[in-house]
């Protein structure tokens, strides 16, 4: 089994798995998806389940931690993803998100990240954590802010040509501001 399931006032941030390739799918294949995270040619369920096969799950498998996809309590509906990502090149873990357009701009990935952030210090006992977007992804920037991270300045990723803000919070700044964090 791997990571456990965890709750906030309106969602449920469940691990992935392959049933939830359709939606996975459908995620990815979104304009802002391929415009902020890029296009990881996803062109059937079939193509998402190796997916969450080969880059998905075995973060699980190696740190305990991962990808979850985001449910609203009420109706079981999935409306993204949220997660700590172990990424090579880069200090700390990543929390990423994702929201599908439909559910954009209702406080969700803020509710989501913030419980993701408390799990990665407050259970996984990380260190530091990092996030990472484009410039223009102005609604990430703004949201990494709002999660207590700092931008430090820019990095470049092996295997991604374009220049990331990288941004970062380590467990005493987290501690110090967690009075602040609802979720």
């Amino acid at each position: 089994m791997y990571s456990m399931q965890y709750t906030t006032q309106r969602l449920i941030l469940k691990p992935v798995s392959t049933e939830d390739a359709p939606f996975i799918f459908r995620l990815m294949n979104t304009e802002s998806w391929k415009k902020y995270i890029g296009d990881r040619k996803i062109e059937s369920i079939d193509k998402a389940i190796l997916y969450i096969e080969s880059k998905m799950l075995p973060q699980y498998k190696t740190h305990g931690f991962g990808n979850y996809v985001i449910l609203i309590s009420e109706s079981m509906e999935k409306i993204g993803t949220c997660g700590i990502y172990d990424r090579e090149g880069l200090e700390g873990v990543d929390i990423g998100y994702a929201l599908h357009p439909d559910y954009e701009r209702n406080g969700y990935a803020y509710e989501a990240s913030s419980k993701i952030l408390q799990v990665a210090f407050e259970q996984f006992n990380l260190p530091l954590i990092s996030g990472i977007t484009t410039e223009a992804n102005r609604a990430s920037r703004k949201l990494l802010v709002k999660l207590g991270l700092t931008e430090k300045g820019t990095i470049n990723l092996e295997n991604d040509p374009e220049t990331l803000l990288l941004y970062q919070i380590d467990r005493k700044t987290y501690e110090m501001g967690k009075q602040n964090i609802r979720i």
